[in-house]
């Protein structure tokens, strides 16, 4: 059975034709043909999510784990408003998502016509392509709309971000045939990138000569070749490389722990950290501290690398590279000369040195903290079964991860790209469902709460697991400086007293609770055995305590 608009059979054989295997589908009338069409394809799996802003985050989490388009369909009307954040989101972090709305025919529009709005263009200001098709049945449009769809799936394979296809239907919307019209798509044209144009010559001269390189890498997908090639790189005694928590890359002598190394340095050990060069590579960087820095004490060379996007973040560069990191890194490694031998101590090994007696404190200060979110980040780490994929949100619960080692196995994720606490959730459960490992997703209350409808979702995995920090409020308000000095702190934290009890319950999870330390190191033994049920453990921490064991924890360093 498939639906007998022409347009709907268009979209639905471009979609199988670009490899999209997965769409996420919200009800309505007006995409009654795409729904249609879609759950009785072959060869791309249906997923029913009601809530449009939910369905959009669910879908970027699938994209996010197979790193090709997973596509979101909706009705006319406010709907289509709802993908806006995840839409942001998916253009910041180069996800490719693929959003198809119903609408309208043009004479519709603004006329008084129900659950109808301006949709076309919509996104305009985050999206790459915007594929408005014309229901118009004449030849000539049939290709227009053709060449408009091909367009709009081929930037979203080869560009990595959203893309929107707007599709109107007139009614009536409910008519089906056993006809599957045949359309020629244009071929997918891959993109290479041509390394002449890299001059490795003159960049090797400018390594070479260098006495401090600082490798600085944000959110990046987990890669071995990366990694592989950080390693080589990482043997000159004149490089420093700093990952975050979402890099994915480990190595005993990477700083993986910025901020936790750089708080209340002095301006000489700033300016002695200051590069010569600065090489950055990957997503969005968590640390506003490194990047204050480097705003500052600004190297005299900053080359990013990126196969799509140029990113001057501190205001200071110098070369923009277009190409794969882990292309642009091995050509580096074939040309450059590694620096062993030092007649003084060298930039690597004297910041190696600072970070080990960091590393001293930070344990020595945990052993004897009280109870509290940060106290509790350490149980909840070294909780995790290895391999495991680890989701985290936003807010205070990133900033918390980043002061520790995380376990080399896994894959960590977080949606760094807007930076926003909506859609955490749903973007956990994509995710998971994404792939077959047990998925860890670590939130705050806020951001649990606020993205609520992300568990009124049927294709929960039972490996899925939820570590909710609750300590009534939105926390990081009283860390950050300026909120606690006005008279209007409760509007930035917003306590609440809610519990995730009755939530777990209607959406069908196991429950636990620990109020104490003593009740998470119980809890978190048997959380992530078996089950038939995902599960949620919510920890209580004391919001009065949480802000100035964080203080003392810096000043401890």
């Amino acid at each position: 059975m498939y639906p007998k608009k022409q347009l709907a059979q268009l979209v639905l054989a471009a979609c199988e034709q670009y490899n999209i295997s997965t769409v996420v589908i919200s009800p309505g009338s007006r995409n009654a043909p795409l729904t249609i069409g879609f759950s009785n394809s072959k060869t791309i799996e249906a997923i029913s999510v009601v809530d449009e802003r939910c369905a959009a985050f669910f879908a970027m989490g699938i994209a996010q784990q197979q790193q090709k388009p997973v596509a979101v369909i909706c009705t006319s009307g406010s709907a289509l408003l709802n993908y806006y954040p995840a839409v942001a989101e998916a253009f910041y972090s180069k996800i490719p998502l693929v959003v198809i709305s119903a609408d309208r025919p043009k004479h519709l529009i603004d006329i008084g016509d129900g659950q109808t709005i301006r949709q076309e263009n919509v996104f305009q200001n985050h999206i790459l392509n915007s594929a408005n098709l014309s229901a118009d049945p004449d030849k000539k449009t049939l290709q227009q709309n053709i060449s408009l769809v091909a367009n709009a799936l081929q930037i979203a394979n080869q560009q990595k971000g959203p893309v929107h296809i707007n599709v109107p239907f007139d009614e009536p919307l409910y008519e089906t045939t056993s006809k599957l019209n045949s359309f020629n798509f244009l071929a997918l044209n891959k993109t290479v990138l041509d390394d002449s144009q890299i001059d490795f010559h003159k960049i090797s001269s400018i390594w070479n000569s260098a006495e401090k390189k600082l490798v600085l890498v944000g959110v990046n997908f987990p890669s071995e070749k990366v990694q592989k090639e950080l390693n080589k790189l990482v043997e000159d005694q004149s490089v420093l490389v700093m990952t975050e928590t979402t890099s994915n890359l480990h190595n005993d002598v990477f700083v993986n722990a910025i901020d936790k190394l750089i708080t209340k340095l002095k301006d000489d050990d700033l300016e002695n950290l200051k590069p010569d060069i600065l090489l950055t590579f990957g997503g969005m960087v968590i640390s506003k501290r490194i990047k204050q820095f480097l705003r500052k004490y600004q190297p005299t060379h900053h080359w990013h690398v990126d196969e799509h996007t140029k990113m001057d973040t501190y205001f200071c560069l110098s070369e923009y590279f277009k190409q794969k990191p882990a292309v642009f890194l091995e050509k580096l490694n074939s040309v450059v000369l590694k620096k062993s031998v030092a007649t003084s101590e060298n930039y690597q090994e004297k910041w190696l040195k600072e970070k080990i007696a960091r590393t001293i404190q930070h344990n020595l200060y945990l052993k004897t903290a009280p109870y509290s979110d940060l106290k509790v980040f350490e149980d909840i780490l070294t909780s995790i079964p290895e391999n495991s994929q680890v989701q985290i949100s936003n807010s205070s619960i990133i900033r918390y991860a980043q002061l520790f080692d995380v376990n080399s196995s896994f894959r960590v994720f977080c949606n760094r790209g807007t930076s926003g606490i909506d859609g955490s959730t749903s973007t956990a459960i994509g995710a998971a469902f994404a792939v077959k490992e047990p998925t860890v997703f670590i939130t705050g209350d806020i951001s649990f709460f606020y993205d609520s409808n992300a568990l009124w979702n049927s294709h929960t995995p039972k490996n899925f697991r939820i570590i909710l920090l609750n300590n009534d409020g939105g926390g990081i308000f009283k860390i950050i400086p300026g909120p606690k000095s006005t008279n209007s702190l409760s509007y930035f934290e917003t306590p609440h007293g809610l519990k995730a009890e009755n939530l777990a319950k209607m959406f069908g999870f196991d429950y636990y609770l620990a109020t104490d330390i003593n009740s998470v190191k119980s809890q978190l033994k048997d959380f992530y055995k078996v089950s038939n049920q995902p599960k949620i453990l919510e920890i209580v921490t004391p919001s009065d305590v949480n802000d100035v064991v964080l203080q003392q924890y810096f000043k401890s360093l």
